[in-house]
């Protein structure tokens, strides 16, 4: 049975190479039929109205030709699945590492991708969370601008290729989070308003027109799809992208009726299935339990502890990071979770968030030093590792490693990858890619930055350049640092502080008030996790029976009672025994 939803048509037709057109017979609610039985391969698409032309199946799971072409038939239940014992992983405990398929290797396939799940093992990964993979007009992008969201990218592979890849994760013992955009489509190739009002009139977010919520089939559209991924495909959780764009006036909100079809997913298949809500909106009712009147999502991304991080170690306070040059941002974000809680926020010139009720978890934040926005976000795409020097870059370590969140890192950042991770599209129309372009210089601009650092969109240097450079992991400083990250991801898994998720637990000091002193004391149980980001040696006050447990330098030592650091080092204290 072939089904689709096009209440705009007022005739349908399924169009298929070498046969006769066949009439859809229509149904309730804009919904049309026809008894035809498709096998996998079989090329396919609709004709609406009395137009001629081909438009994609707008649940296509596979476009060969690219989102103008015909949908080829996908069977999802083809794939001989090799996971049947595999029990899953909660997200509580973990920790996550964020790819982005076309950059992660040299062929920029699911494929090649499976060669170096090995390498996250070998690091101490629990999840691997996949950047959008959905398809979108062109060959490289970072994948926001898809326009059908069932059909996996062929250029990666394709739907057999992700199937794959979410195979081979889970022999090794990996979770696979997949990141999904719900709140906008792309510029190009996007049919879906030629079927039905998938888009509001007159609503529009940052990236374009808003997404019709206030249609039963769309939000359908959108739970089924998140169903999909986790059924079909055996992914073990989502991210879901910019859920503060997401205008949904309706009781459940999409939010809810998501997690409900999760969870009661997650019964059916006696695994855990996390949903990760990417928010600006500091706002704890995405993560409270449904019992507590929140949505029961099960973690959101912390960018305040992004910020306050990133402000400790670089210093950059323009934009958004001015708030957080206050030297309690880190000690706050630390034990309380937001920084912006209800405080005035000078970016926004308003106040902004609520606190963190006792009963969400730390664990319920995703933290991270670097990740793609952050990094692509900058004129220049450029990571820590292309400003800050070894030291720093070890103190970040520790810092993300020993969190109270739940560490995310991103691709490259274990070994300091001297590559950039830049804004890269690939549009084939030659209009779009010049505004794109032209957009991203004049952003920066306002933002005061260089214009002539902002490289090209469209340049496939741009994406070239954002390539890891996997060679270097082995070599200098990098193997080093990979060394430690490798340490640390061992040294969370085993010691039970770093596994109680309480806010009873946690404890911070900045050491003194002078904006420039930035050394930090934070405390997790047992456990003292000592960061000295000055030019100078600094001591902190030790308990008797204290030894170091984990440092980044040699001369870090604990002498006559004080845990003396070295510049820019950082040192885990806990008990002798």
């Amino acid at each position: 049975m072939i089904e689709v939803w096009a209440p705009k048509a007022e005739r349908v037709r399924l169009r298929r190479p070498d046969h006769e057109d066949v009439e859809l017979t229509a149904a309730e609610s804009g919904w049309w039929s026809a008894d035809v039985a498709l096998a996998d391969g079989d090329r396919y698409g609709f004709v609406l109205g009395e137009s001629d032309d081909t438009r994609p199946d707008p649940r296509s799971r596979r476009q060969p030709d690219g989102v103008h072409g015909t949908s080829a038939w996908f069977d999802a239940a083809a794939h001989e699945w090799t996971d049947a014992a595999w029990p899953g992983r909660a997200l509580e405990g973990g920790i996550v590492y964020e790819l982005h398929i076309g950059t992660f290797t040299p062929d920029g396939t699911l494929d090649s991708a499976i060669d170096r799940l090995d390498h996250l093992v070998d690091l101490g990964v629990t999840h691997v969370e996949v950047l959008p993979v959905n398809d979108f007009n062109g060959v490289w992008n970072w994948g926001y601008d898809g326009v059908l969201w069932y059909a996996v990218h062929e250029a990666y592979g394709g739907p057999a290729a992700y199937q794959r890849f979410v195979d081979a994760a889970h022999a090794r013992g990996l979770a696979v989070i997949q990141d999904v955009v719900y709140n906008h489509l792309g510029p190009s190739g996007n049919y879906l308003p030629e079927y039905g009002p998938y888009l509001r009139e007159g609503s529009r977010n940052t990236w374009g027109d808003s997404v019709n919520l206030d249609e039963d089939a769309v939000r359908s559209y959108i739970v089924e799809n998140a169903l999909m991924w986790m059924r079909d495909h055996h992914v073990d959780g989502l991210r879901l992208d910019a859920v503060h764009a997401l205008h949904d006036d309706r009781t459940p909100h999409i939010l809810q009726e998501l997690a409900e079809a999760s969870d009661a997913l997650s019964v059916e298949l006696g695994r855990p299935l996390s949903l990760i809500a990417e928010s600006d909106l500091n706002d704890p009712t995405l993560i409270r339990s449904r019992e507590r009147g929140g949505y029961g999502l099960g973690a959101q991304w912390s960018d305040d502890w992004h910020h306050s991080v990133h402000v400790a170690l670089t210093g950059e306070t323009v934009g958004y990071y001015e708030d957080f040059a206050a030297l309690d941002a880190l000690p706050k974000v630390w034990t309380k979770g937001f920084f912006h809680d209800g405080t005035f926020s000078s970016f926004r010139g308003r106040d902004h968030g609520a606190p963190i009720p006792a009963d969400v978890s730390p664990a319920q934040l995703v933290t991270f030093a670097q990740d793609h926005d952050q990094i692509g976000n900058r004129a220049a795409g450029d990571r820590l590792s292309q400003t800050l020097s070894p030291g720093r870059l070890a103190v970040a370590a520790v810092l993300t490693l020993t969190a109270p969140g739940t560490p995310m890192l991103f691709m490259g950042e274990e070994w300091g990858a001297s590559t950039p991770w830049q804004f890269f599209t690939s549009h084939p129309e030659p209009e779009l890619g010049e505004a794109t372009a032209k957009g991203r210089i004049e952003e920066f601009v306002k933002m005061g930055w260089d214009e002539s650092i902002v490289p090209d969109p469209q340049d496939p240097e741009t994406f070239t350049r954002s390539k890891l450079d996997w060679d270097e992991a082995d070599h200098d400083w990098h193997a080093d640092l990979l060394a430690l990250y490798r340490g640390l991801a061992a040294f969370r898994h085993e010691r039970p502080e770093l596994a109680d998720h309480s806010w009873e637990s946690l404890a911070a000091d900045s050491g003194g008030d002078d904006p420039g002193h930035r050394a930090f004391a934070l405390r997790r149980g047992e456990l003292s996790i000592l960061v000295n980001l000055t030019e100078g040696e600094v001591a902190w006050d030790v308990a008797p029976g204290r030894k170091v447990l984990l440092r980044t330098v040699d001369g870090a030592r604990i002498e006559d009672g004080e845990a003396v650091l070295p510049p820019e080092s950082a040192v885990i204290v806990g008990p002798a025994s």
